[in-house]
């Protein structure tokens, strides 16, 4: 097949620091290339990629200083429908933008919902524009979108075998918290689970400018204590040794997760993760096999205890069984599979309502309106 990969141009692909959805748009492109696949990835100039660069910047939005992105990705998108009979898929990584753009070609199209979609400002895209084929990463993710969204496909991320390597013991012996600083992150629950068992915790996790105010006042005070240890950010290559010597990863989230990479990389090194049953956690974690799955701060402290009796061979299997990067592409081929065998059919789609905004939108509620011409998918 021939694919368009369109990335977010926030950051280079793979992202040089931070970034999940370009991490996964790389590892995506990668794995197709490998299968024989004709990729074209529309991204920042110093992507690093064996597809096709079509670059768009000169490099990530955000090292170049860009507060706001708008504009660059709109000029990617027209250069996108202006080469878009070169390719028989065209696969979003940008959320919503291209939506009204690429009405009329809907039945070559699909975008992934790499974020959380309970934010009722996005609400208005989502009702209008309802031919769009549409990815989850989690069937969770789904819950707050309106009904009649044109979802073709639930696929969990996926990573290459290597990327985060078996480790078939724990020589640390400690809890492993990685990411970010947070509420919904829960750090504060990953230092308790730690104190009330006993357990040394390192906290691997950056503090972004939103989340100081959380920081000063909540977190800094609890990491004080002996058994707690800040390290700060790590890279990739730390990430390795980190999650791999660890006895597990505290993933006690309070939120919806949309997908959580971090879980995958933790089983992948054989690591399992004990997880608070939010958004898509029950999804990726079989309780007993990739970890543990928590209620309640009691569930989580005796978690631990649980985890040390735990196969980190049987937990490394759970991942290859369905989070390698292999298994997220084949079921992204099935996907674009599906949508070419039926880009010859005529499929009356439901009109899209037209949203005029007033006072009384404020909650995203759209109303009848004049009704777009509906696209085959």
């Amino acid at each position: 097949m021939r694919i368009a990969q369109i990335a977010p141009l926030s950051e280079a692909v793979p992202p040089k620091f931070y970034g999940g959805t370009e991490r996964v748009v790389s590892w995506i492109t990668e794995e197709l290339v490998r299968q024989g696949h004709d990729v074209t990835l529309f991204a920042s100039g110093d992507s690093q990629t064996s597809a096709k660069l079509a670059a768009c910047t000169p490099e990530g939005l955000r090292l170049l200083g860009y507060r706001d992105h708008t504009a660059s990705h709109l000029a990617m998108l027209h250069q996108v429908h202006r080469r878009a009979h070169e390719f028989d898929i065209l696969h979003f990584h940008i959320d919503l933008l291209q939506y009204p753009m690429f009405e009329d070609l809907n039945h070559k199209c699909v975008t992934t919902m790499h974020g959380r979609l309970d934010v009722p400002d996005f609400m208005p895209v989502y009702r209008t524009f309802t031919g769009m084929p549409l990815v989850s990463i989690s069937d969770n993710q789904r819950l707050p979108m309106p009904p009649d969204v044109n979802w073709i496909s639930t696929i969990h991320h996926g990573l290459p075998k290597e990327n985060c390597p078996f480790y078939p013991e724990s020589k640390g012996g400690y809890l492993a918290f990685l990411g970010r600083i947070s509420p919904e992150k829960r750090p504060d629950r990953a230092i308790e689970m730690a104190i009330r068992s006993g357990t040394p915790l390192k906290i691997a996790a950056k503090v972004d400018k939103a989340d100081q105010e959380y920081w000063d006042e909540v977190i800094e005070p609890m990491i004080h204590h002996p058994l707690v240890e800040y390290i700060g950010e790590i890279n990739e290559e730390q990430k390795k040794d980190f999650l791999g010597n660890a006895l597990a990863l505290a993933f006690p989230i309070d939120w919806p997760e949309p997908f959580g990479l971090v879980m995958i990389e933790a089983m992948s090194a054989g690591t399992p993760v004990i997880a608070f049953r939010n958004g898509s956690v029950p999804e990726v974690i079989k309780d007993g096999v990739g970890g543990v799955l928590c209620d309640d701060m009691d569930d989580a402290v005796a978690a631990v205890a649980k985890v040390k009796t735990m196969s980190r061979a049987g937990v490394r299997r759970h991942f290859e069984t369905a989070f390698t990067a292999e298994c997220m592409v084949k079921k992204y081929v099935a996907a674009y599979e599906q949508l070419i065998a039926r880009q010859g059919e005529v499929i009356r789609m439901p009109k899209a309502a037209a949203f005029t905004p007033n006072l009384g939108d404020l909650n995203g509620t759209a109303r009848p309106g004049i009704s777009v011409a509906a696209m085959p998918v």
